[in-house]
């Protein structure tokens, strides 16, 4: 496309591309807005040094794309949703303004951060809301790519997880990192109650035991045994785990470790998340289902030109519409705070934005350049949490049914 464009002149074009999501995956209220600052650091690198253009020719680009590229870095201006923001069917999370030919480039890099890491952020918030305030704990990494590993503990934690085993997640982002023992330290040993010791005198009584290896209730009377009732917690890791949940509870209170905590792991997902709510457990290890995305391991988004010189263009393709022209958004709200609809609408259109409303779109970038300073993790992880506070009871459900808030088209 490139290539052509630059043959007839059509690649210094302005125009407007837009990023957004035509559905939600099947029962799904709502997305979360996840990767933008991964994004942005992405795109400061993306350039074409020597050896990327001399592949390129070789593979039978011509010499005018080779000198295009060889100079080529990012001018144009980029809008979008903000991190931890609530997107909807429609919503324009993010609008590329540029040239036709520094913004198609961007496409696969746009769409591979913003599919991967919104799948799992709104996996993740759904997970949090179903564990209603108590702990998830990301152990996801051995399930996914090793780099998209760092990625979605960084994803989950920014939806309300607590923290990741991911180290390189805390080296990167910061985010907070815990972890358990697996069954083959138990194994190593000569027996359980050695395995806990070697265990206990390394981390001290606060330490997570591992007591599903053999016999469970046996696995936690040794535990309490070693460690005594100051042990920080027990984790179950298979069986029926509500009925288990219970079981180790009440043994636990016996035996006097009453503020031993129940931590349960496991092929988690927020719909077993919802059914252990009435169970006695204090927090959860999520692995698969939250790195790939509980099932919609990509959010949907698409990359669609929108605007020419100014001129709005529509892809009429059945079942592949898009809306023409550059668009912006306003979240409207009752004076309580609860949001009640999106707004959609033209840039530039005259939009009436009330006390309470608030325009969702941020400038990232204007030509090239950083627009401003990008929200810390912790702030929009809280961002995320106050728009989650924002959307009707209903819209939180984790069964079928329309958007969490309606979107309106003024187009």
């Amino acid at each position: 496309m490139l290539d052509a464009a630059l043959a007839d002149d059509t690649a210094s074009r302005h125009c407007t591309f837009e990023v957004f999501a035509r559905s939600l995956p099947h029962g799904r209220r709502y997305g979360v807005v996840a990767g933008i600052p991964r994004l942005l650091e992405s795109l400061s690198r993306f350039t074409f040094g020597q050896a990327e253009i001399d592949v390129l020719c070789e593979a039978g680009v011509r010499d005018r794309v080779a000198e295009y590229l060889s100079g080529y870095r990012f001018g144009g201006d980029i809008t979008a949703y903000p991190e931890g923001e609530l997107y909807f069917p429609g919503s324009p999370v993010m609008s590329i303004t540029g040239t036709f030919g520094e913004c198609v480039l961007l496409e696969t890099l746009v769409l591979s951060v913003l599919n991967h890491d919104c799948a799992v952020a709104s996996a993740a918030a759904r997970m949090t809301m179903a564990a209603n305030g108590r702990r998830l704990i990301e152990m996801g990494s051995r399930r996914t790519h090793e780099e998209a590993a760092v990625a979605s503990a960084r994803a989950a934690y920014l939806a309300g997880f607590s923290a990741t085993s991911n180290l390189e997640a805390r080296r990167r982002y910061g985010v907070p990192t815990t972890g358990t023992s697996a069954h083959a330290f138990t194994l190593l040993h000569d027996s359980e109650a050695d395995a806990f010791r070697a265990q206990v005198d390394a981390l001290g009584p606060g330490t997570t035991l591992l007591v599903d290896t053999y016999d469970i209730t046996q696995g936690i009377a040794t535990a309490i045994e070693v460690a005594g009732t100051e042990l920080g917690a027990v984790r179950i890791d298979s069986g029926d785990v509500g009925v288990l949940a219970q079981q180790a509870r009440a043994q636990l209170d016996g035996l006097g470790a009453t503020k031993t905590r129940v931590v349960i792991s496991g092929d988690l997902d927020e719909y077993a998340i919802a059914a252990l709510r009435a169970e006695p457990v204090d927090a959860y290890g999520v692995g698969t289902s939250v790195v790939t995305g509980s099932g919609a391991p990509a959010a949907g988004m698409v990359y669609k030109l929108v605007e020419v010189e100014g001129r709005p263009v529509t892809k009429r393709s059945s079942s592949k519409e898009s809306r023409g022209g550059a668009k912006s958004a306003v979240r409207r709200h009752r004076p309580t705070g609860t949001a009640v609809e999106e707004v959609v609408h033209l840039v530039g259109a005259d939009v009436e934005i009330g006390e309470h409303d608030r325009v969702v779109p941020v400038p990232l970038l204007t030509k090239g350049e950083p627009a401003g300073e990008q929200p810390t993790l912790e702030e929009s992880r809280e961002h995320l949490r106050r728009g989650l506070v924002a959307v009707p009871w209903e819209g939180l459900k984790l069964s079928s049914g329309d958007p969490a808030i309606p979107t309106t088209f003024l187009l």
